[in-house]
This record gives structure tokens, sequence and C-alpha cells, in this order.
């Protein structure tokens, strides 16, 4: 597929300037004469230069890689059928829905925008993390470092013994079992050729006890409501975990909130002040 220039610029313009600060959690200011975003408020969310953004606009510059159009399809909060369209005024094909997507839905962005000072993370159905608010990395660490299937938690669970420092010592071995439950409910779904039928067969490879969990075919071992954490600089938290899903994206809005007035809860905001950038 050839990259169709003016299509792209012009549609990228369009969803700039329809978007407003508000809308991505960005700060409006008092002196603020652009009509949407500014160019380089949209390649600060896309992870790019302002440079390169610009010149997608102005009909310039190199053609934009796959990875390209997804981020800038993400920093812009599209929905999966502008995504798709831009892939394609890029020269691509669109890339796979439900799933297999690493693509955040505009809605979930949209709530994740106003959680800054909430920890809270955008997970798919195999524990990867896509997005993290800012508290959300403070309490679990950066999952943007993280490649390959270390990416999903289960795995790091039974491959990566530090992986489980942040999670208090007499919740190990119920946890072991709720991710060994829910991997086998995913394959069930997507079947014997699927990427949880890939990082299960990874997982028999590598750990005994993921064997052992394995064998005893449990489902429906569902997470608790409370969850303790062991944090390395406030100690132990006990927060409440509600779930948002996107069933279209097969994604899941995590958001972890402690009881006012408790200690946890005092414990966040402490851990909020030392996290402040």
């Amino acid at each position: 597929m050839d990259i169709d220039r003016t299509g792209l610029a012009d549609f990228l313009r369009t969803c700039r300037e329809a978007l407003q600060p508000e809308d991505v959690g960005l700060p409006r200011g008092q002196r603020r004469r652009t009509s949407g975003l500014r160019r380089e408020e949209v390649a600060a969310l896309s992870h790019m230069s302002a440079d390169y953004y610009a010149r997608l606009e102005r009909r310039r510059g190199p053609q934009p890689s796959e990875g390209m159009v997804a981020a800038i399809a993400q920093g812009l909060h599209l929905s999966l059928d502008q995504r798709d369209h831009l892939s394609r005024l890029a020269g691509h094909h669109p890339p796979a829905r439900g799933a297999e997507s690493q693509h955040v839905g505009p809605g979930i962005l949209r709530i994740l925008d106003r959680l800054d000072d909430t920890p809270a993370e955008v997970v798919t159905e195999l524990g990867e993390t896509l997005r993290q608010t800012r508290m959300g990395i403070a309490l679990l660490g950066d999952a943007s470092v993280r490649t390959g299937p270390g990416r999903s938690l289960g795995h790091r669970w039974f491959t990566d013994p530090g992986s489980r420092s942040l999670y208090h010592p007499d919740d190990h071995g119920y946890l072991s079992r709720v991710w060994a439950s829910g991997l086998r409910e995913v394959i069930a779904l997507r079947g014997p050729r699927s990427r949880a039928a890939a990082l299960a067969e990874d997982l028999l490879a590598r750990s005994e006890e993921f064997r052992q969990v394995w064998a005893t075919h449990e489902v429906g071992v569902r997470p608790r409501p409370v969850k303790r954490f062991v944090h390395p600089e406030v100690g132990l938290l006990e927060l409440q975990c509600q779930t948002l899903s996107d069933p279209q994206q097969s994604h899941s809005l995590l958001v972890y909130t402690a009881v006012p007035g408790s200690e946890s809860h005092e414990k966040l905001q402490l851990l909020s002040v030392v996290s402040a950038p």
C-alpha cells in the first residue's frame, strides 16, 4: 500500500484539533490560543519528536512505520475505526483487533487520564500492562521497560522470583492458583494456537511450580477484592481493586484505592509525594 500524504496530513490535523487538553489529561493554561491540541503536545503523547510529527502534518518526511502509526493513534486517543483508517492512509494494513490488540480504547484512556493521582493501569487478558498512571508506576513499577513474555505478570510470577516481592508472602500460593486458573480459561476461549497457549507451554517448560498448579486443572479462581502490597518505600498497603472492562479489546482498567482515613490511605499519599516528578 502507498502512503496518502495529503489524506494523512488532513486526518492528523483534524483529529488533533478535535481534542482539548483536558481530554488527554493536560492542563489548559491561561493563554491558550490553539484550536485543540498543539503539535508538540501530540508528539509528546505519542513519544516522538515534535519535528517528526510536524513533518507528517506538512506532508513531508519518511513514511511512518507501523509502530509510529500505532503510537500516534494512541496519542490522539483514536477509536479502532480511526486507528485503522490512519494505518491505511500511512500505507499499512490495519493491525489486529480484539485479544491480540495493544491499542487502548479512547474511553478507557479518557478515564485513565483523569486518575493521575491514583494507582491505575490498563492490562490485557494475559496480564500485560499497556498503560499506567504516574501513581501506577510508583506502586507497581514502570511496565514500559519490560519486553517479551516478561511483559505478562503471570509469566514473571513463575519465572522471576523477584517479581513476587511486591506482594504479601501469605498471598503467594493463592495468586499462583489465580494466574494458572485465569490462563487456562483464556486458552479455552482463544484456542490452542493462541498467545495464551504459547505462554502456558513456555511456563510448563520453565517452572516446576507452574507444572504442579497447572496439573490441578483449576478454573474460576478469582483475585480477591483487597490486594496486599509490600512496597519498598512505604511498606504494607491494603488496596481495593476496582475493574472496568473493555470487552471489544479484552482489556481491563484496574484502579487501586485505599479506605479513607486508613493507614494504607496515608501511605498512598506519602507515596504520591515521594514519587512526584
